[in-house]
């Protein structure tokens, strides 16, 4: 079905008192790459390649069907608020293993992109597409040459003001041209002057695109390089006179004769110039005589109308271009965020960095002799949910010698073992994606894919009690598993007696060993993980605890060994479940009984 054209568009377009249909969210206003060639070897003749920044190899990530579509029902009548952020939502992405149902959730993926990476521009807030940005996170590239394209915009954009200031320049004009194009008119008679509106919007954003990123050397080049193509083209110079003709009609040279008091006399023309070099230029007569032709044609228009002619084939002529300024959005965001994320880190006194990025293919590691296995190092690791709250963040250092080490963590409740589970996986998830991590120095190997589980609370209808959830779990890790991936389980086998419970959590690390994951697991099995670390029944074992100060308080700092004790009656006392404070709530309430016996019925 051939898509509608402009007009066709402005016929079929519904007021809007006839729009129904569901709103979209609202948005609050709260190793370099080379330069690409100028356009695709697979694109089709005199298309320009698309700007895009999340590939190493540009490409129109977007349905460029459906855009165009949006494009010419919003161009003739409008659209509703958020209507092209659905299409840079639903942008594709480069091949990735992942699978983000296995772990995203229990990371508190959205929670982390609403409450930490929003970002500033241009004096307005923005919270970056959940969905896209999300995507983009939790779908690491498997392709090497992508993720080094992205981390080498990020360091080019952390160390160049300019480079910053350019990109959200650029966002922001690509805001307002969609706010323009997302308008509904209020009235028939601001039909064209609402879009020579979108128009001028539009122009704004690829000179700011054009004008921008002087000198970047990283796929930030890709801006100013299709920037500079469009403005070069004839729908561009047809774009520019059309509303160079709209600024500038005619110039008109008056006299003015001011009395003593300052009162205007007199206001005399003197000339009046017509802007008859512009090609959209068109005398009296010759609009007298395009209106006579129609007439005899059958057809009858204003000189609104005839305006209107010539706003269409100009939108038509860019539209192509304006297609890359939706994907666009979606691509500035994951940068945007990013540095987000560098300024409330930094606000917060800890810091980022692009990880050490060990090994981003198997053959020679996960795969290859265990000997070859390089270590993981996080210096200053933190867990960045903890930016959105008024919580204090402590940062700690995480080391082990090989990547593919199992990781046993012991220490008592409120002890930060959750919060590092957390941390670890989202700083392998960020890493892997060519984003910031939160840690001020890393070494990581990429895996194949990520497995996190965290405990879940009760549902209404599960059919399973806590053991069988918890073997549940363990099942659904064993069938999403492969070999190499990075797995996170948090207090495995909780959910039974500890004698059945430590049977299955010796019978899972033994399996586990044979996958060779990248794995942390919490528990509280303390006489097993004692004698685990004694014993060690399978390679590459690591045994992390708390640490505690003198007064036996958790310092959130991790350490060599297993705990020796879980601090039960520490956060039993904190939480008021002592013997005391128990016997008191006891009689508080026999006390209140007898009160209600003794009063009259």
């Amino acid at each position: 079905m051939p898509r509608p054209s402009l007009a066709t568009a402005q016929r079929r377009h519904r007021t809007p008192d006839e729009r129904s249909g569901p709103t979209h969210r609202s948005r609050l206003e709260v190793v370099s790459a080379a330069p690409p060639e100028p356009v695709l070897p697979d694109a089709p003749p005199g298309q320009r390649s698309a700007p895009d920044l999340l590939s190493h190899r540009p490409a129109l990530r977007v349905d460029a069907r459906a855009v165009k579509e949006s494009l010419a029902f919003a161009f003739a009548g409008g659209a509703p608020a958020g209507a092209f952020d659905r299409h840079v939502e639903s942008a594709s992405l480069p091949a990735s293993t992942w699978d983000p149902a296995r772990f995203a959730q229990h990371v508190f993926l959205r929670e982390l992109i609403v409450g930490c990476l929003h970002f500033t521009s241009e004096g307005r807030t923005y919270i970056p597409s959940p969905a896209l940005l999300g995507r983009a996170l939790s779908q690491p590239p498997s392709d090497r040459d992508t993720v080094e394209l992205r981390r080498a915009i990020f360091r080019e954009l952390t160390g160049s003001e300019a480079q910053r200031r350019d990109l959200e320049r650029a966002y922001a004009a690509l805001r307002r041209w969609v706010g323009q194009i997302e308008t509904i008119p209020i009235s028939r008679g601001e039909g064209s002057r609402r879009r020579l509106d979108i128009l001028a919007a539009a122009k704004d954003a690829f000179d700011a695109l054009a004008g921008g990123f002087a000198g970047a050397r990283s796929g930030l080049s890709r801006l100013s390089a299709f920037g500079a193509a469009v403005r070069e083209s004839e729908a561009y110079r047809r774009l520019a006179d059309l509303l160079a003709y709209d600024e500038e009609i005619a110039t008109l040279d008056v006299r003015i004769r001011v009395g003593s008091d300052g009162h205007v006399r007199d206001l005399r023309a003197l000339s009046i110039r017509e802007n008859s070099e512009n090609r959209f230029y068109q005398s009296s007569l010759g609009r007298l005589i395009t209106k006579l032709v129609m007439l005899w044609r059958g057809y009858r228009f204003s000189d609104d109308e005839l305006l209107a002619r010539h706003v269409n084939s100009v939108f038509d002529g860019i539209e192509d271009d304006l297609v890359a300024l939706v994907q666009l959005l979606g691509d500035l965001e994951f940068y945007l965020a990013g540095l987000a994320l560098r300024d409330r880190a930094r606000a917060a006194g800890l810091s980022v960095c692009l990880p050490e990025l060990a090994s981003l293919g198997f053959s020679d590691g996960a795969h290859g002799a265990r000997g070859g296995s390089p270590g993981r190092e996080l210096k200053g690791l933190f867990n960045p949910l903890l930016l959105a709250s008024s919580a204090s963040t402590v940062p700690c250092d995480i080391a082990t010698d090989h990547h593919d080490a199992t990781v046993i963590v012991t220490g008592p409740n409120s002890g930060g073992k959750t919060r590092l589970l957390e941390a670890l996986s989202l700083a392998q998830m960020m890493g892997q994606a060519g984003f910031f991590v939160p840690a001020a120095e890393a070494r990581l190997s990429p895996c194949h894919g990520l497995f996190v589980s965290l405990i879940e609370q009760a549902q209404a209808d599960q059919s399973e009690g806590r053991l069988g959830m918890e073997l549940v779990r363990i099942r659904s890790l064993f069938e999403a598993m492969q070999v190499g991936d990075m797995v996170v389980l948090d207090e495995l086998c909780s959910g039974t007696n500890p004698s059945e419970g430590e049977e299955i959590f010796q019978l899972v690390i033994s399996l586990l060993s044979e996958l060779r994951p990248q794995a942390f697991i919490t528990t509280h099995f303390l006489e097993l993980a004692a004698r685990l670390e004694r014993e060690r029944p399978v390679d590459r074992l690591v045994f992390l605890q708390v640490e505690l100060d003198a007064q036996q308080w958790p310092t959130y700092q991790f350490v060599d060994g297993v705990a020796r004790t879980s601090l039960a009656h520490r956060t039993a006392a904190r939480l008021g479940v002592t013997r005391e404070e128990l016997v008191a709530l006891v009689e508080r309430s026999k006390r209140a009984h007898r009160r209600r016996g003794a009063e009259p019925a």
